[in-house]
């Protein structure tokens, strides 16, 4: 395959940095940015220029930089690469995604793709569009390359471990305030603003939407027409003060800010019953981040992630039999699971006690949030060499997605 070009268009959020963080083999050093002027492509170019000017393992992107209020029909005229990014606005985000897909260039875009149902055809359309030009089209799922959540998986889909799923609970909880890429983050004034932004399962749920299908039906496609009823939820904001909202975008706010970045759903998956929350606070507590939790319960055991106190914020597997009777039996099926991944997982090791298991997830594994991102765009490279090589559960199992994340939100403000 040729060597690709990215065109990085309007990065108004740091993921579009992110994905390049590192350099990739099969990447130009030179990519486009086409962006309307503004607080945010500056952030992007900042970002980017401490990448290159870091002392340990700098990146050398090159960037031809075009600024103007009509970047799109710019950048679709002039189509200096092949690769579209997008990570900013998501509202009218998928009316860009099909734009660059009619033109004939891949895409790889920052989730979500849509923050309402009325997108759902639109979200329809581009795949069919992607399908027909034979160009890959993929939002970055990097909560799938969490060890916690692979490893989650694995023991999940062994009906020796596990059994059948029965129920699924999971919650997130995200910081409006935090350091990135080694500086705090700056948020610009419109990621408050839910109408251009989404409310919390709209924008960050997707990931937990997406770990419950991936993890629960691993490699099915999901019909959201037939396999999924949503059966209510629940909003609340978090209330922002005029100083914090000055610290975190830089813009004078007139009082304090009802966010309404909160959300439940409850829904059913072929039948089984989902719970998520999704929670957004101000801040971290110190030495803390962003969790995830998940409690898969199924006829033999329960496979949860935990992520508290406890664990020292550190997500942290367990496998926890349902009863006494059925724990030899479960803690054998976990150690011969264990054995089975030291080819993919070398070091996993199961450390028992007297009633539940944990899975001990050498340091190596625990690469971070930022370093998933060029795992996405590693996998995202491999359909862009042969589009025909992504799963078939793929887009199907995105349409279940933004079902679910809209819907939901829907449900709740309702």
């Amino acid at each position: 395959m040729d060597q690709s070009r990215l065109i990085v268009v309007d990065p108004g959020h740091f993921h579009a940095a992110l994905l390049q963080k590192q350099m990739y083999p099969e990447v130009s050093e030179r990519a486009a940015v086409y962006a309307p002027v503004g607080a945010e492509v500056i952030d992007y170019l900042n970002r980017i220029s401490s990448f290159n000017a870091r002392q340990d393992n700098p990146t050398r992107w090159e960037l031809d930089l075009h600024l103007s209020a009509d970047f799109l029909r710019e950048m679709l005229r002039d189509r200096p690469g092949n690769i579209a990014v997008f990570a900013g606005r998501n509202r009218g985000k998928i009316d860009r995604i099909v734009a660059a897909l009619q033109a004939g260039l891949h895409v790889l875009a920052d989730k979500p793709w849509i923050i309402d149902s009325a997108g759902l055809p639109k979200l329809e359309q581009a795949l069919e569009i992607a399908d027909r030009n034979g160009v890959a089209a993929y939002d970055i799922m990097t909560e799938r390359y969490e060890a916690t959540s692979e490893l989650q998986r694995a023991f999940v889909n062994d009906p020796e471990v596990f059994g059948r799923v029965e129920s699924v609970r999971a919650r997130s909880v995200h910081h409006v305030m935090k350091m990135v890429a080694g500086a705090p983050l700056r948020r610009p004034a419109w990621f408050f603003e839910i109408e251009a932004y989404g409310e919390g399962l709209a924008d960050v749920g997707t990931h937990v939407v997406d770990l419950v299908q991936w993890t629960a039906f691993a490699d099915q496609a999901i019909d959201w027409r037939t396999d999924i009823q949503i059966l209510g939820g629940d909003r609340w904001p978090l209330t922002l003060t005029k100083e914090q909202l000055r610290q975190v975008t830089g813009t004078e706010f007139p009082g304090t800010l009802d966010y309404y970045c909160n959300n439940s759903v409850k829904y059913t998956l072929r039948g089984l019953p989902v719970e998520l929350e999704i929670v957004w606070h101000w801040e971290a507590p110190p030495g803390g981040g962003d969790v995830y939790e998940a409690a898969f319960r199924g006829t033999r055991s329960h496979v949860e992630i935990r992520q508290g106190e406890s664990e020292r914020w550190i997500p942290e597997l367990y496998v926890v039999p349902v009863s006494d009777a059925l724990l030899p039996d479960v803690f054998e099926a976990a150690r011969r699971r264990v054995a089975a991944l030291q080819a993919e997982w070398p070091g996993v090791e199961a450390v028992e006690t007297s009633r539940e298991m944990r899975i001990a997830i050498p340091e190596r594994y625990r690469v971070g949030h930022e370093q998933h991102f060029a795992q996405v765009t590693n996998r995202f490279f491999d359909y862009v060499r042969d589009p025909r090589s992504m799963p078939a559960w793929e887009r199907p199992n995105m349409l279940a997605k933004y079902y679910v994340s809209t819907h939901g939100t829907e449900v709740s403000t309702h």
